[in-house]
């Protein structure tokens, strides 16, 4: 199960949660995963400083999953990340910051266990 959290410097309403969530289940095919998988967290109006500076339109992504995370299938999420952030909130991709945590499946647990 993917989670991706996205730490964002700009309110978002109900509707663009709604649409990020929705791309991110879309763009989330680029390890072989469906939206049924996924998880998503946002916070936004959250405050981010790059060299010193706010960032007024900025964001931090951290996508944690189970298993490998090929270079190919991480420089194809991240592409996405940022078209979809840029569409829906005008943050430049410039500005959007993308961690890979691969996990393995004994460190990722749920419903009492591990996977």
């Amino acid at each position: 199960m993917p989670f991706v959290d996205a730490k964002i410097t700009v309110p978002v309403s109900t509707e663009k949660r709604d649409a990020i969530k929705s791309g991110l289940g879309q763009a989330i095919s680029a390890f072989g995963k469906g939206e049924s998988y996924l998880m998503v967290g946002i916070d936004d109006d959250y405050s981010l400083w790059l060299g010193g500076h706010k960032l007024d339109k900025g964001a931090f992504v951290s996508v944690s999953l189970i298993g490998d995370t090929p270079d190919e299938a991480c420089s194809v999420f991240t592409a996405r990340i940022c078209d979809l952030l840029r569409d829906e909130l005008g943050i430049p991709g410039e500005s959007v910051y993308v961690t890979y945590h691969p996990m393995m499946r004994t460190r990722w647990g749920w419903n009492g266990d591990t996977f």
